[in-house]
């Protein structure tokens, strides 16, 4: 497939997201970009602002397979892999798939399941497979995790451990509409829109095949020495700054490359230039820095971090 027609198939998706989402334009182009390096994303907002919609609509719209689970505090780790069962009438264990046996898993609050069961999502994320009593299961290609968390209610969640944010590609911020937004949202419901997709309209014009493809075109792009050593040197500020008290790991500076190469692609060009790495630092490094307490206590936000290390390091011409 030519970086053409996946930059026309991008472009489509986005038409057909638009449908059901309101002005989250940037968002809607980070989730592409999420796919395009098969990266698992996640998504923070306050609830009511249609994170779950939006997944839910790009896999219809992808044509691929979709599960989604509601994590909860009693979730158990076989809930969401799947476990051996003993078969009574075949006299054997046989092993029974969980729901993350699906292209795209939609994982809604996150944070309210306990660390054990998160836990369990750490070798699917990053190996994508299963080890079930030392059998290994792998996962259809592609494979990705959409997992939602609520900013504001604290009570009864877990924080997220370092190891599995840092297998997230990004960390996305979806905020309130505005004005005539939601004044164009309320209209759709009067006027009959089903969250269950059913009369929306929503068109499937891809496929698995050829989101495969479009993932194969991201590798052609071509990433200059200078650009390489630019994110190397972004990574490295994160973790010389004072008030940081943990610094992106290695896997933060691939993520970055891998999600520039996307971005330079949605923008139909076959390399990378320093401003598709400026755009996507954000949301690749902000849930990889970690900030000393005397930070949040002097205001301090990992944008704000992010912001000054942008404008520090300088930029390779």
């Amino acid at each position: 497939m030519e970086a053409i027609k996946t930059k026309d198939l991008m472009r489509n998706i986005k038409t057909e997201l638009k449908k059901v989402i309101i002005e989250q334009e940037e968002v809607i182009d980070l989730i592409l970009i999420a796919l395009l390096t098969k990266g698992h994303v996640l998504l923070e907002g306050v609830p009511g602002l249609g994170k779950t919609l939006l997944i839910k609509s790009l896999a219809k719209t992808m044509g691929i397979d979709f599960n989604r689970v509601q994590f909860t505090p009693d979730l158990m780790p076989s809930d969401i892999t799947g476990a051996r069962i003993y078969n009574t009438k075949e006299r054997a264990f046989e092993f029974i798939k969980g729901p993350i046996f699906t292209n795209l898993l939609l994982g809604d609050e996150i944070n309210r399941t306990p660390p054990k069961t998160q836990a369990g999502l750490l070798e699917t994320m990053e190996e994508r497979r299963v080890t079930i009593d030392g059998v290994e299961y792998k996962l259809q290609d592609p494979f990705m995790v959409f997992a939602t968390q609520n900013p504001v209610e604290y009570e009864g969640t877990y924080l997220l451990p370092e190891a599995l944010l840092d297998r997230f590609l990004m960390k996305i911020y979806i905020d309130y509409p505005s004005l005539q937004g939601e004044i164009e949202l309320i209209k759709k419901y009067h006027e009959g829109f089903d969250k269950t997709l059913e009369n929306v309209g929503i068109n499937v014009i891809g496929s698995r095949e050829d989101l495969l493809g479009c993932q194969k075109e991201v590798e052609k792009i071509r990433v200059e020495d200078s650009l390489i050593e630019y994110i190397a040197q972004i990574i490295y500020k994160t973790r010389e700054l004072s008030f940081v008290e943990i610094g992106s790991s290695p896997r933060g500076a691939i993520a970055l490359m891998q999600a520039s190469k996307a971005n330079a692609l949605l923008s139909e060009r076959d390399f990378v230039i320093p401003e598709d790495i400026k755009r996507i630092a954000y949301p690749v490094l902000r849930h990889r820095i970690i900030l000393k307490p005397e930070a949040y206590v002097e205001g301090i936000k990992t944008d704000d971090v992010i912001n000054q290390i942008l404008s520090e390091v300088k930029v390779p011409r």
